[in-house]
């Protein structure tokens, strides 16, 4: 038993490394505070100049900037938002718990990946292949997705027996080789379809009839790649909100006669709506301040063009390429300065608001314990 003496001499030490560890985690959070409050005064002041000429003409060279930003970034979310919410709910409520330990680290795993290198597999492996076979890469896009509820339906359809074999929770194994075998068969089917129903040139009949230009570098590849990166973070916040949702509630809503799909859209996506909603926002806020993979895979033209098969330059690009030959105080050097501060006011409202949301959650969640 430790002596008295000794409890009492060791308080004052305790309580000093209770202080001195409360006054470094304040000033940790306040000098974050204050690096964004100055980073946002810094952009305000370099862009005061701009804005005060009032130049409608400079401010307009923008708009391409901006229109390919939004481009990027809508065709990243088109990919990643119906892919990564659809793991986040059959992960937290359909998966098996021993193969959820394992697919869902490998899965947020993925967000560690560089965003140099998923550009640098996007503009020289990815974009020359989807040139070349274009009526396969969009067959594969459409394809894969009716090809999945084909083999829910085939599933509900067979015996009892099959199903105890092929269980839904395990559905994230053995649906690898009917998806497999899905893209097996459009490869195959995609220069017949091509030749027969497309006139045996896609992109020649897509400049013909419709005028679109395919440039090698553009949104679709952006897309793709873009969408790949923001898809762990999407599903790594979206699946945790609906992990966190109390089982109680879909187990009373099945209770009461809902069936499992019924308790899951009614219930449980219901409950989780605030969070699955704050896992978007910040997905959306890192697709629009994103630079290295649109600066690799999209071309880097300023184009007013709403093509998913021309290409664009986004903001952050145009800062990385741009900033470091542009003059101080010159006009270029200002238009830049003005959109980093458009990107800043953008990720800080897009975080503050899916923070809100978060917040929202877990107030209800505490409601409905306490009820």
């Amino acid at each position: 038993m430790t002596p008295p003496r000794l409890i009492s001499s060791r308080q004052p030490l305790r309580l000093l490394q209770d202080r001195v560890a409360t006054g470094l985690i304040t000033a940790g959070g306040v000098g974050v505070l204050l690096a964004i409050l100055a980073i946002g005064i810094f952009l305000v002041w370099e862009t005061l100049p701009l804005l005060t000429m009032g130049d409608s003409a400079a401010l307009a060279k923008l708009s391409p900037l901006a229109w390919g930003t939004l481009k990027a970034a809508l065709a990243a979310l088109l990919f990643a938002i119906p892919v990564a919410l659809g793991a986040a709910i059959y992960s937290a409520l359909f998966m098996s718990a021993r193969l959820r330990a394992r697919i869902k680290p490998a899965l947020e795993m993925m967000e560690a990946i560089p965003g140099v290198v998923v550009g640098f597999i996007a503009g020289l492996i990815l974009a020359p292949w989807v040139e070349r076979h274009l009526t396969s890469t969009l067959i594969i896009i459409i394809w894969l997705p009716i090809s999945a509820g084909v083999a829910g339906l085939l599933w509900q359809v067979v015996n009892a027996r099959l199903r105890r074999r092929l269980p839904l929770s395990w559905a994230g194994l053995w649906l690898i080789p009917w998806l497999a075998c899905m893209v097996a068969i459009a490869l195959w089917l995609a220069p017949w379809i091509e030749q027969q129903w497309l006139g045996g040139d896609l992109r020649q009949l897509l400049d013909q009839r419709f005028g679109m230009n395919y440039a090698t570098r553009n949104a679709l590849i952006v897309g793709i790649a873009m969408g790949f990166a923001v898809i762990p973070g999407i599903y790594s916040l979206a699946e945790d909100a609906l992990a966190d949702v109390p089982a109680t509630l879909i187990e009373g809503a099945q209770a009461l006669g809902a069936s499992r799909w019924q308790a899951l859209w009614k219930v449980a996506l219901a409950a989780a709506g605030p969070g699955v909603f704050s896992a978007v926002m910040i997905g959306a806020g890192r697709a629009v301040g994103e630079t290295m993979i649109v600066l690799m895979a999209s071309g880097n033209t300023a184009l007013f063009s709403a093509s998913p098969f021309e290409g664009m330059r986004s903001m952050a690009a145009a800062i990385a390429i741009e900033l470091p030959e542009a003059s101080p105080n010159g006009l270029t050097y200002h238009l830049l300065i003005l959109a980093a501060l458009t990107l800043f006011m953008f990720t800080f409202l897009v975080n503050t608001l899916a923070e809100v949301v978060r917040q929202r959650l877990r107030r209800r969640y505490r409601q409905i314990g306490g009820v």
